[in-house]
């Protein structure tokens, strides 16, 4: 099933629902057909919808997140991320990189994810009010001349988990999002190496689809979905799921030990491999036309100011 929120302006957003891209949208009898009621009041979720610029009928978020954590699941993003990084910005890193490689015949080491990546599943919490549904322009930060995206899966819970385990955990999923994970990569690396983590290179601004999906059509095949990204209509990359070194049920449920997760927290997978400008050379620049696709998941438009 497919849920989307439509802006009614005066009476605040609509809650429209469909079983498959064959039927017609029909209005939600079920308040909360993502299995839980929002925890925001409707007034907020209107006004967050008008700061987002969605017009009178256009489309809001599916579903206001609570919070937003996003995961590293794919070995490859890092170390074609890392090659990409090195090749814009650290050139003389990269050519000794290259060398490495050539000798060796293996990944240069610093190119690879940290070895506490490969015994638990990694992740940094973002800012999720910053989210902003398909179609609303996208400005550079003001700080940033290195604009890039970020295609992932994202999934929202719909009930309460405490220390579960991964078939507790991926059960309590509501919905699956197409998931924009903006990054100013000039500015990303240096904040990164203070210790802290990424700041003011994330928290800018994230995006998710337009409409939501209900997990029963995406949980069995997630692994082998394959996407697109286009710019000005050019498809630049084809990202794939394949890949992931930790199950969906298995990154909840490391969140949830000892401490409580609520309906309406947003994860993402990180970057599915080839989702990123910065793996394939791919620069975004004012005027662009970013479009994102998942088959079966949900669709991410952008205009780029």
């Amino acid at each position: 099933m497919e849920i989307r929120r439509i802006n009614t302006r005066g009476s605040g957003l609509r809650t429209e629902i469909r079983e498959d891209a064959a039927s017609p949208w029909r209005v939600a009898e079920d308040p909360g057909p993502l299995g839980y009621r929002s925890p925001f009041t409707a007034g907020h979720e209107a006004d967050h919808a008008a700061r987002a610029q969605v017009p009178e009928g256009g489309l809001a978020l599916p579903f206001q997140p609570l919070s937003f954590r996003d995961f590293m699941f794919y070995e490859q993003h890092n170390i074609d991320a890392a090659k990409g990084f090195t090749r814009q910005f650290q050139p003389r890193t990269h050519k000794f990189g290259e060398l490495v490689e050539k000798v060796t015949r293996r990944t240069f080491k610093p190119y690879l994810p940290k070895p506490l990546w490969y015994k638990e599943p990694i992740y940094y919490m973002s800012n999720a009010v910053t989210f902003v549904p398909s179609g609303t322009p996208i400005s550079f930060p003001s700080y940033s001349r290195a604009l890039d995206y970020e295609l992932e899966i994202g999934f929202v819970l719909n009930r309460r988990l405490r220390d579960a385990d991964p078939e507790q955990a991926e059960s309590a999923i509501g919905a699956f999002v197409l998931l924009c994970d903006f990054s100013a990569r000039d500015v990303q690396i240096p904040e990164m190496r203070s210790g802290f983590g990424p700041q003011k290179s994330k928290h800018f601004v994230s995006s998710l689809s337009e409409t939501a999906v209900t997990p029963e059509a995406v949980l069995p095949v997630w692994r082998k979905l394959t996407g697109s990204v286009r710019i000005n209509g050019a498809l630049v990359a084809a990202p794939s799921a394949e890949g992931a070194r930790y199950s969906l049920g298995e990154a909840i449920a490391h969140a949830s030990r000892s401490e409580d997760l609520l309906p309406g927290e947003l994860f993402g997978t990180g970057t599915l491999p080839g989702g990123s400008g910065m793996e394939k050379g791919v620069r975004l620049r004012p005027g662009d036309r970013l479009e994102l696709e998942l088959p079966g998941v949900g669709r991410i438009r952008h205009d780029i100011r």
